[in-house]
């Protein structure tokens, strides 16, 4: 074991974050930490890391193991080049390297046994250290994170946050720690990169504990899975998609336990309210009875809605023609970069089509051109009859920022009711008084959120996305998939999301050396046509949950007829009891009258009665128990 993690505790004002969060990690274990936005992953990462303290628990490391972290944003401050801020991290290896080279001279002016003896030493550590070959080694980490060549000599200081991210997942991959825990890791890679990457890790002979949206990236990495929800940690074996299916399998029985319980609660407060009804000092004992046995019982948490609760549906307000989209000719530059040339492709009514490629070749350029928001230097395009597009860009221009988010969705489409707005917001991350933000105080991230709920609503026939699970949590994504393929229109879309892709894709246009490559089929089937650096094998098929097994037809019909005799008893019971009650009472005022409290003989048949519907009753009252059970 490398890393135990026992009843990690950790609470912000008013948010319980991790209650009693325990897990371990072997060594060479790749494990994979998932749960929705705010379920606490990166906390409990940076409480690994030592950079925020728990409330209660502990961290403990196996003794003289390593770890090395990468968080999201990693801020690196440097004046040295790319390569040389890679190369700082062997800075034991280049003195050693330049020990040798003194040697060497040293030896070359005059053999001396103890110099021969320290250099052979030295040259035995340096060969088993890598020293060989870890210049090779950084270069083929910088090109497969990508770097070009070019850039290897650009300063650190001039670098994009994004690609200051990659150079300290760099180091990091460099310094190769016991243990590597990486928050995000594939935000700013394409995916070339993020299948190097893939590769690197399942290679690699430390653990890897992973926080990440990709869950095509997890599937292929992980084989254990860490969830946090509603602030417990429950570990998984298997992949991602193992996982996602014993999930669901524990999800439905956490639901059928819990509404069964609830269901058992309200008929023993009914049976409490019965008994006390019946007042009598027996059943109003027995009722206190019941009442403290029902104290005692630990009530189950309501499990944490699942997504089908959450559903879009997105219908287009009228149907498009069959020919949607025409593309001829079509080409642009910026300078003298080609982006694409000559490209032509068309799009039928009810496709949907993903425009993969590498970061820069012009995807978005081409979302632009189609939208009118940029010219193309030349080619044509055209749309089809009825052809109503519904554009998401990830600069949000929909938006007006003095609404607040409910006021955004409500002023568009007045005829939602209140709760289907904060559906429509829930499914996209956004719950409580989230809704009342101001458009103008929200992230990029959470605007995206916004305009995506937006287009959603709409009533477009053909939908151009640019990015759409950007800043999605895992649940969103899948309530997206759903309602994109539930959807009846046209899906023209940019992603580097590959489980996404294979989820919604019924073909591929590959954006490469300036001119688009079609694929019939999702991300798998361009995988198996399209040699890749790496190989990646196609996403484990989940399996399927094993039934519970179930009684044959007749016994169920006996069970059946079983039940419904015992309801048709039961009701009986009631209305006996009903009916006794009713005479007991009408008795009682028999004997108040005048007339019968003169007549002792009346009055005693009155009071032989009474005694014989009491006795009567007190069967009924026990008999009516041992049924209501």
């Amino acid at each position: 074991m490398i890393l135990s993690c026992r009843d990690i505790c950790k609470e912000f004002p008013e948010n319980m974050v991790l209650s009693h969060v325990s897990f371990h990690l072997e060594d060479r274990e790749k494990a994979a930490l998932v749960g929705i936005n705010g379920a606490g992953k990166t906390t409990l990462l940076r409480i690994i890391a030592g950079e925020i303290s728990a409330d209660a628990g502990e961290v403990v490391f196996a003794k003289g193991k390593t770890f090395g972290y990468l968080p999201q944003n990693a801020g690196l401050s440097s004046n040295n080049t790319i390569y040389d801020e890679l190369l700082s991290v062997r800075e034991d290896l280049i003195s050693l390297e330049r020990r040798l080279k003194e040697l060497e001279l040293a030896i070359a002016e005059g053999a001396d046994e103890a110099l021969m003896e320290q250099y052979s030493l030295l040259t035995h550590r340096f060969e088993t250290d890598g020293g060989y070959l870890y210049k090779s080694t950084l270069t083929g980490v910088l090109k497969g994170l990508g770097f070009t060549e070019e850039e290897f000599s650009k300063p650190v200081s001039t670098l994009s946050g994004g690609q200051k991210t990659r150079v300290a997942l760099g180091k990091l991959l460099l310094l190769s720690p016991d243990l590597i825990i990486l928050d995000e890791p594939t935000n700013h890679l394409d995916m070339h990169s993020i299948v190097w990457l893939e590769n690197y890790l399942l290679n690699y002979k430390g653990a890897v504990l992973v926080v990440s949206h990709d869950r095509y990236f997890l599937d292929k990495i992980a084989g254990s899975v860490i969830e946090l929800e509603q602030s417990r940690a429950t570990s998984f074996s298997g992949s991602y998609s193992d996982y996602a299916a014993k999930k669901e399998q524990l999800r439905a029985a956490r639901l059928h336990a819990y509404m069964n319980q609830q269901k058992e609660l309200r008929r023993q407060e009914e049976v409490i309210e019965k008994l006390r009804s019946f007042n009598r000092e027996k059943s109003v004992k027995r009722a206190e009875s019941r009442e403290k046995q029902l104290n005692k019982v630990e009530i189950l948490e309501k499990p944490a809605e699942v997504k089908s609760d959450m559903r879009l549906v997105l219908t287009p307000r009228l149907q498009s023609g069959n020919d949607v989209l025409t593309v001829e000719g079509l080409s642009k530059s910026f300078g003298s970069q080609i982006l694409f040339e000559n490209a032509a492709f068309s799009l039928k009514r009810g496709e949907h089509v993903a425009i993969i490629g590498d970061n820069g070749t012009g995807k978005t350029t081409l979302l632009k051109i189609l939208n009118g928001l940029l010219p193309a230097d030349s080619g044509t395009f055209r749309l089809g009859a009825n052809v109503e597009i519904g554009y998401y860009d990830q600069e949000h221009h929909v938006l007006h920022p003095e609404k607040t988010l409910f006021e955004e969705i409500s002023d568009e489409y007045p005829y939602l009711s209140n709760t289907e707005i904060r559906n429509v917001l829930a499914a996209f991350l956004f719950t409580g008084e989230e809704v009342f933000k101001q458009i103008k105080d929200l992230s990029g991230g959470e605007k995206g959120r916004v305009s995506l709920a937006k287009l959603m609503l709409g009533n477009a026939n053909f939908l151009i996305l640019d990015e759409p699970t950007n800043h999605l949590d895992i649940q969103s994504k899948e309530i997206l998939e759903d309602a994109l393929n539930s959807y009846e229109g046209t899906v023209l879309y940019v992603s580097h999301d590959r489980y996404f892709i294979n989820r919604t894709a019924s073909r591929i246009l590959e954006l490469s050396d300036s001119s688009f490559l079609n694929y019939l089929g999702n991300y798998d089937y361009y995988l198996e046509k399209k040699v890749l650096p790496s190989p990646t094998a196609p996403l484990p098929s989940r399996p399927e949950p094993e039934s519970a097994s179930k009684l044959d037809w007749q016994q169920q019909k006996e069970e059946q007829a079983r039940l419904r005799k015992k309801e048709n008893d039961l009701k009986k019971c009631e209305e006996a009891i009903s009916d006794l009650e009713a005479r007991q009472n009408g008795l009682a005022e028999e004997m108040n009258r005048p007339e019968i409290a003169a007549d002792a003989v009346k009055l005693q048949e009155i009071a032989k009665e009474q005694a014989g519907i009491s006795k009567e009753l007190e069967k009924l009252y026990e008999e009516w128990e041992k049924l209501a059970e």
